[in-house]
């Protein structure tokens, strides 16, 4: 789950289902009881419709708690709240970071930083494309070291300068979910 809709949907297919979470957050719900044999199978292939999936093991719950973590702090994050990443991770997940870096790498293909460049620059084109905060803020919103860090990540990863995107009428952005 990467938004609130989200949660507000997932909220209601267990509602529907009978089984009223207690809490639901990004990528995380709370029963009170758990469904069992049909009723969890039902609910499984809803919440498949719907693009979502129940995560039985371990390292997959580990792996979508990463992302949300990173998901929440990109999206919410204060701006002088600009801590290192790995010390955020390992301390919400109270585990090694070089754990969770592996385990990361080696079920998504790709790196921690990797994933984390992605969703900055995918939040840098919705702020650019609702064209309310300069480039400095911007930078200083996503804990970028300077404007030309940013430009320079941006360009590289979308083949743009970030004043250019943000003339273009198709803003090519992608869904969280798909990153």
């Amino acid at each position: 789950m990467v938004c609130d809709r989200c949660i507000y949907v997932v909220r209601q297919v267990f509602t529907q289902a009978g089984y009223p979470p207690v809490s639901v957050k990004l990528g995380e719900v709370q029963l009170e009881s758990l469904p069992a044999g049909a009723a969890m199978e039902k609910l499984q292939e809803e919440l498949c419709d719907l693009g979502f999936e129940i995560l039985s093991d371990q390292k997959s719950r580990i792996i979508e708690k990463i992302k949300s973590r990173i998901i929440t702090q990109i999206r919410d994050g204060e701006p002088d709240d600009h801590h290192k990443f790995s010390d955020i991770l390992a301390s919400s997940l109270h585990k090694d970071y070089a754990y969770l870096s592996r385990l990361f790498s080696d079920v998504e293909g790709v790196t921690i930083e990797k994933y984390i460049i992605n969703q900055k620059i995918e939040k840098v084109k919705e702020l650019l494309a609702y064209d309310e905060l300069n480039l400095s803020e911007i930078s200083y919103k996503l804990g970028y070291s300077s404007v030309a860090h940013l430009s320079a990540q941006f360009k590289k990863m979308t083949g743009f300068t970030p004043t250019a995107f943000r003339k273009l009428k198709d803003h090519h952005r992608r869904p969280l979910d798909k990153l």
